[in-house]
């Protein structure tokens, strides 16, 4: 895929995928630190991170994946899921791919922030701070709202490899 015309604030990322009893399900990656900590539905991510101005979007996606999750990411062709635009207006880019991991070996890397705010201290918080897997009924729940698309769009690829 293509930079976006835009380059302002573009991020890329892995949409983790597998077949479990029938039904399709997603790795989704639930946001660390202090402003996500009471939050759930409407703010787990495809596990992504931002590109630097001349990065390879597939690159930035691998390695994002690796950083927040602890792992690689499988070694088999993306599925090109295009790309949203946020409410903030970064502009996500998202591949799928088929694969498995295990939630309880993921380990994130982490940032630092003042907290609590104006204390002057600072502490260091996952970026992410657990993965987990969800069927896409759950995981339309779960995502952000702008990345709903990449969830129906990995379905309908599915849907056509099976039916094709």
């Amino acid at each position: 895929m293509d930079q976006p015309a835009r380059r302002a604030r573009v991020s890329a990322g892995i949409l983790l995928f597998r077949a479990r009893e029938g039904r399709l399900e997603v790795l989704l990656g639930h946001p660390g630190g202090p402003f996500f900590a009471k939050k759930d539905e409407g703010s787990w991510t495809v596990l992504k991170g931002e590109a630097d101005p001349g990065e390879e979007l597939p690159a930035v996606a691998r390695r994002e994946f690796a950083e927040e999750t602890g792992q690689q990411a499988p070694d088999d062709t993306m599925l090109e899921l295009g790309e949203v635009r946020q409410r903030g207006g970064k502009t996500v880019v998202a591949w799928a791919l088929a694969g498995d991991l295990d939630p309880a070996e993921a380990r994130s890397n982490t940032f630092e922030v003042e907290w609590p705010p104006r204390s002057g201290r600072r502490r260091e918080f996952p970026e992410i701070d657990r993965v987990e897997w969800f069927d896409l009924e759950t995981a339309r729940r779960k995502i952000l709202l702008a990345q709903v698309p990449f969830l129906n769009r990995l379905e309908d690829a599915v849907r056509e490899t099976k039916d094709g």
